[in-house]
């Protein structure tokens, strides 16, 4: 039995086709959880603290699964992400695999 091709992602045609599909890319800093109350308590210039130490790693997840670590960089008057370290695929399926757990 043959591949086809076009829908085999290991074929050059099947790997043009997964390589232009649309990827949101988010890149985490922190978290910190809020109740309702502190929300809405926040002015200008209030200030949250996250759960991360400064100068941490940030975190760099591609459609909601972390694929990458990086650290912050200004270019001229933008934010920027500089990619420090890939994520394994053995890493990604491990999560991936106790996010579905029901945590």
């Amino acid at each position: 039995m043959t591949n086809d091709p076009k829908t085999d992602p290991t074929s050059p045609g099947g790997l043009e086709r997964v390589l232009d599909l649309p990827l949101e890319i988010h890149v985490e800093l922190g978290k910190k959880r809020l109740r309702i109350s502190e929300l809405l308590a926040l002015g200008p210039g209030a200030i949250i603290e996250l759960d991360v130490a400064a100068g941490a790693p940030l975190s760099i997840l591609a459609n909601q699964v972390l694929v990458a670590h990086g650290e912050a960089v200004v270019i001229g008057e933008r934010y920027g992400v500089r990619v420090t370290e890939i994520v394994s695929t053995q890493e990604r399926v491990r999560r991936l695999g106790s996010a579905g757990g029901g945590s």
